[in-house]
């Protein structure tokens, strides 16, 4: 990485504690007495053909990504601006302060209702899929890996609009000539069906589909592992779940963020004129970057930073809401 982001220091502790719980997590992935497995096998063997606790797992993925969001917005509008043009963060927050506080949170309306959205969908399909692979368990991590790639399936294509839409309102190269969200959509809706689908809404598709799938695999795969094994540490109830989705985050997007890079370059570009197909952006993300894999983690430390705090809260306020319903419904049953 460039002398401004140190790969060293931010991603030496989660790279630590994860190797250090990978025994941990693979001894666990074939078992069955997990505090989070039994947990889910408590409530749906105490309410037999209910899909309350399943139809909760929406909700619950709604409140806790639309809170990390909000949270963490201002980290990712400097990585999107060192994402598009390649430079450091101190340059990055300079732009957004001279453009003006006006235009700091321009943009988090997609973002907000689309990860809104996607705690929706990601954590409610995952827990749909994964009773429908392991209706009684255990949950082997062949389960939690299938029923985490479907879940970011449904996810890409369900969100990939929004973030299009945000992407463009979020490169400072485009405020004058699309000033609001209402002036990109009226532009994708200028092209025939083919166009506002391949050039307008689904630009960028594909490389967004191998994200979310693997992101989501990945996630959802050790998420409960590495909670329950530092569960049993004795920790406070909302530690293991903040390292657990801190780790996940730093992990996850670490491997995944060639194809960040990738799709903040893809979704920026606008029009019929000059539109690369997937091979040719990727080669110009590649020529842009010198040839060089560092440079093309430019902007990686905020990315981590961000990831790590974005998923950690998620999960913990994911786990803190799961808890809060449970302790409901144990009283109601007394």
């Amino acid at each position: 990485m460039p002398k401004s982001y140190p790969s060293s220091h931010p991603t030496t502790q989660p790279f630590h504690s994860f190797f250090h719980l990978l025994p941990v997590v693979f001894s666990m992935a074939e078992q069955n007495h997990s505090p989070g497995n039994e947990l889910q096998h408590r409530m749906r063997a105490e309410i037999p053909g209910k899909k309350s606790w399943h139809s909760q797992a929406y909700a619950l993925g709604a409140v806790s990504n639309f809170m990390s969001t909000f949270l963490t917005f201002p980290i990712y509008k400097i990585v999107f601006r060192q994402q598009i043009h390649a430079m450091a963060a101190s340059e990055a927050v300079r732009q957004l302060w001279h453009e003006g506080p006006q235009y700091f949170y321009r943009g988090i309306y997609p973002p907000l209702l689309s990860k809104t959205l996607q705690g929706t969908l990601l954590f409610g399909t995952y827990d749909s899929l994964l009773c429908s692979l392991s209706p009684v368990g255990p949950h082997t991590l062949g389960h939690r890996w299938a029923a985490g790639l479907m879940s970011g399936v449904v996810e890409a294509v369900a969100l990939s609009p929004f973030e299009r839409v945000q992407n463009v309102l979020q490169d400072g190269r485009k405020q004058a000539r699309f000033p609001s969200t209402f002036s990109i959509l009226k532009e994708f809706n200028s092209y025939g069906l083919w166009g506002r689908l391949s050039l307008g809404y689904y630009r960028g598709f594909w490389p967004v589909l191998a994200r979310n799938s693997l992101g989501s695999a990945l996630y959802f795969s050790f998420k409960d592992p590495i909670q329950d094994g530092l569960a049993e540490q004795g920790l406070p109830y909302w530690v293991p779940a903040l390292v657990s989705g801190s780790v996940n985050g730093t992990i996850t997007c670490l491997v995944l963020y060639p194809l960040i890079v990738l799709v903040a370059n893809m979704q920026s570009h606008i029009g019929w004129q000059n539109m690369p197909s997937l091979w040719a952006s990727a080669q110009d993300v590649w020529n842009t970057r010198g040839r060089k894999l560092l440079l093309i983690y430019r902007g990686g430390s905020l990315v981590i930073v961000r990831s790590s705090v974005t998923w950690g809260l998620t999960t913990a306020i994911h786990d803190f809401l799961q808890r809060k319903s449970r302790s409901r419904k144990e009283l109601k049953t007394d």
